[in-house]
């Protein structure tokens, strides 16, 4: 095998894939030498065979928006390669996603899932749909609407979809649910479920916990602790969110969270309070991250918290979270970055080595969440029933047309006089 011959070859046959083209090769690239070693592997051509997904399933999503009208977007599930198992790979709901990026996530997806010794294959899926800016009732029907798709093509011994950007607990309840009602079955075909309906312990911690675990082990190769240390983390999703919380709880100083508009940097460090704010800020009111720095500024409580836009590439040097090495070689920073799509399965353990038993951890917390959540579902209560309010009593429409229901009043009043 040739990897720069192999690579040109899929150039040619899939043309506008620069993702998936790129992933393939830098793969390639790797494991060229150790691949020749074995004859029988190219008379089979498994290189090909492991590059090019297994089935590719492509359709149209079509669903209602708050105000009537009709939108369309694209759906995608690329299984990869179900040799080891079945298809395991989240669902990304973004308006950058394409077949390309897929077929590149789906690749990676399947070496990934093989490293973890469980018997699960690799895929992905999406569409170019974007839960931003949203209503709850819109994401639920265009939940529903993919999932009108989906559901031929996945189950517990086939495939088994997850979460990942764009698609949190909120979206894979609402997919779960409308998966029961086609197929009348209660089943485990989607993981990052609810607790209360089939999900796992821990599941939403286990990602970003098991990431600070890992850097633990790999400081302490080092001689190095976490303890004390200053830390940039990029992301501010479920996995940033609980990476972010097992530092702090290990004694790290967390100086940095992101979203796509851009990162927040406090100087002082993300105290477990401000931590709980960015969790109601981005689990329930889903706003932007730009909020904590006008949060903790104006209210006084610190006037060196800042919000850069667009880009990390805008961090200075020494607080880059691209620039992770040089901080670690300093032994005075490290940087985690987080993505959505990470799939593991973690042990949780504490600070000392010890078992911590996850059912100790919920009830310990769960009060305190439970109360966080009321609180955060009336505020976004209160600002839906005022935006309504603010359409209805200017009569018009998202679109510029006399709303229905402002119209139908007003003609309903002038009956009546």
């Amino acid at each position: 095998m040739k990897a720069i011959e192999v690579v040109e070859n899929l150039k040619q046959r899939f043309p506008g894939e620069p993702e998936y083209i790129q992933a393939v090769s830098q793969v390639l690239a790797t494991i060229e030498d150790e691949y020749n070693k074995y004859p029988d592997f190219e008379r089979a051509n498994l290189i090909e065979r492991l590059c090019i997904p297994d089935r590719i399933v492509q359709f149209r999503v079509t669903w209602t928006d708050d105000y009537g009208r009709v939108q369309t977007n694209m759906g995608y599930r690329v299984q990869h390669n179900n040799a080891i198992g079945p298809y395991k790979g989240g669902l990304r709901y973004h308006q950058s996603v394409n077949l390309g990026i897929l077929k590149f996530l789906a690749f990676e997806q399947t070496f990934k899932n093989s490293l973890t010794t469980l018997p699960m294959g690799g895929a992905k899926g999406g569409s170019d749909f974007s839960p931003r800016g949203k209503s709850d009732a819109e994401v639920m029907r265009f939940c529903q609407a993919f999932m009108n798709e989906l559901y031929r093509h996945i189950g517990p011994d086939e495939d088994v979809p997850a979460g990942d950007i764009g698609v949190g607990g909120r979206e894979i309840g609402y997919l779960f649910g409308h998966y029961k009602k086609l197929t009348h079955q209660f089943q485990g075909v989607l993981t990052g479920k609810g607790a209360a309906f089939g999900g796992s312990l821990m599941r939403p911690e286990a990602t970003g916990y098991g990431v600070v675990y890992f850097l633990q082990s790999m400081l302490q190769t080092r001689g190095i602790e976490l303890k004390g240390k200053r830390v940039l983390i990029s992301g501010s999703g479920n996995v940033a969110q609980y990476a972010a919380e097992k530092c702090i709880q290990m004694g790290a100083k967390v100086l940095t969270l992101s979203d796509s508009d851009g990162y927040i940097y406090d100087p002082d460090g993300i105290s477990a309070e401000k931590l709980q704010y960015v969790m109601e800020l981005k689990n329930f009111l889903r706003g932007r991250i730009r909020e904590y720095a006008s949060r903790y500024h104006s209210s006084g409580r610190g006037s060196k918290h800042a919000i850069h836009a667009r880009s990390h590439r805008n961090l200075p040097a020494s607080k880059n979270p691209l620039r992770a090495r040089k901080g670690l070689q300093r032994r005075r920073s490290v940087g985690i970055r987080t993505r959505n799509d990470a799939e593991l399965r973690a042990t949780i353990m504490d600070g000392e080595g010890s078992r911590r038993l996850p059912q100790a951890h919920h009830e310990r917390h769960t009060p305190e969440l439970h109360q966080v959540r009321h609180r955060a579902r009336r505020i976004h209560q209160l600002r839906q029933r005022s935006q309504r309010r603010r359409l209805h009593e200017s009569g018009k429409s998202h679109d510029g047309t006399r709303h229905r229901l402002s119209h139908g009043l007003s003609r309903q009043t002038a009956s009546t006089h």
